[in-house]
Order: C-alpha cells, then structure tokens, then sequence
C-alpha cells in the first residue's frame, strides 16, 4: 500500500510524519527502520504517527530509528503540532496526547515553511549533580554531563558507554555533554534509540536547562545552542519541582512524498 508522508525538522532532529488517522500502518519495526535509513529509506531520526484520541486534538506516537516506539520527543512534538497545524486540523493552540501524557503547543510564528512552536513539557523533579553529571527525566530520561572542550568531546564513544551501562540498565538512558562558552549553554547529545549523534534533542535541551537552575542557579529563560541551532526553555521553580516548562524553537518542513510499504 502507498502511504503518503511528510518531512520535518526541529533544529536538524529531523523525522518522518505520517497521518494514520483512516489507515493504520503496522507498527514493525522493521518497517519503521526502514523508512529512517538514509541510505535505503527516507532518512531520519524518527518516525511519528499522528492518530485520533478520544480526549485531545490528535495522539502522537513516536518511534525512534532503531523501529522501537520511544519515550517523549520535544522536537517532535514540536514538529507534529506544525504538521497539524498545515493540514488545519488545529489552531494556532493545541492541546494533543503523547506517551507521557498531554501537550499542548502554541504556533507563535510562521514563516513559509518554517513554524515558530512553543511545547509545554511535563513537570520535572529535581536531582543531584555527583561527579560532574546529573540524570533528570523531561519525559525521555537523560544524564547530562559537564564537558571540557565540547567541540572535541567524543559524544558517540562515551554516551554509548554510559547509555549501555549497568546503572541505566536495562531500558538505558540518553546522555547529554554540555559547556557554558561566553554565558551560552551548548549542549551534544547521544540518542538512544537512534544510537548516535544527533544534531539536537528537545528533551535533552530542557534536560540541561534545568541542570543549571538545579546547579548554577540559572534563571528563567535560558537560551541553548545545539548542533542544529538555537532552542528556548523556560520554566517556574518550586520547592519540590520545575514546572511550566516549554520549549520553544523552530520546526520546518522540508519535503512531502508517497512511500510503498
């Protein structure tokens, strides 16, 4: 059967949509895999099925590159809420459900192709730094560690290492190394799920936003710069938890096709 599908990217994440709302595509991960080579397939980081809920604008079903289903993608989630938005299935807000629970996305800004999305992340407990590193879960669990010299970090070599190891055993982790250069927060991140680099992680970026609320005292909003480009975050702090927590950057549509499965 011949599926018709969509490209997107938030800051260089890049994924592929796919509307299953009247025609439902096995979830195997095979297929799913597949579709993400970027040699034999389409190419991407992930694939992501927008599919009806009973209480909310549409379900996002997220599936990473290895053809498993994932945890919660920031970037994703704000490159679905574009997607949604084009097909006019929502308005500039939109509140949809996800595998951690409910989003709700704004479209600030558009710019042709280009979609300016601020994304609403669940509340995140606090953590410890210890030795350099502090593991916090935005929706997808993640470490994040201090890097000296990010440029020259072996991002994949050492977050394989740390993503496999007993502690995070066995559903792993994604690792994030980051180095405030100049007051700017960079951040690389290894994906599990894609198990490499990838040029930006949503949850990962707000990951490492909060590490410096937890560790440095950073205030409310913190810019953080990726491979892929610039991403916002803000969020309210409490005693017990951080709340109110958006991501906001771009989410660009690149190109639409048809694909036989």
């Amino acid at each position: 059967m011949t599926y018709a599908f969509e490209k997107y990217h938030g800051t260089a994440n890049d994924f592929i949509i796919l509307d299953i709302r009247n025609h439902a595509i096995p979830d195997d991960p095979d297929i799913i895999s597949q579709l993400c080579d970027r040699h034999t397939g389409i190419g991407a980081d992930g694939v992501i099925f927008l599919e009806d809920s009973a209480l909310y604008d549409f379900k996002m079903r997220y599936f990473n590159a290895d053809g498993n289903e994932g945890s919660m993608c920031g970037n994703g989630g704000r490159c679905i809420s574009a997607f949604a938005h084009k097909h006019c299935l929502i308005s500039d807000n939109t509140t949809f459900e996800a595998i951690d629970g409910k989003h709700h996305a704004e479209i600030l800004e558009i710019n042709g192709d280009e979609y300016l999305v601020r994304l609403d992340m669940r509340d995140v407990r606090p953590a410890k730094w210890e030795d350099g590193s502090i593991f916090l879960d935005t929706g997808s669990p993640h470490l994040v560690k201090q890097c000296k010299n990010l440029s020259s970090c072996d991002v994949v070599s050492e977050g394989r290492e740390i993503r496999y190891s007993a502690r995070f055993s066995p559903g792993g982790t994604n690792v994030n190394f980051i180095e405030l250069v100049d007051g700017v927060l960079h951040v690389r991140t290894y994906e599990r799920g894609v198990e490499n680099e990838t040029l930006s992680c949503g949850t990962g970026v707000a990951a490492a936003a909060i590490s410096q609320a937890i560790g440095y005292g950073a205030e409310s909003p913190l810019e953080v710069k990726t491979l892929g480009g610039m991403l916002k975050v803000s969020f309210k702090k409490t005693d017990r938890e951080f709340t109110d927590i958006k991501l906001e950057g771009a989410a660009k549509f690149v190109f639409s096709g048809q694909i036989e499965i």
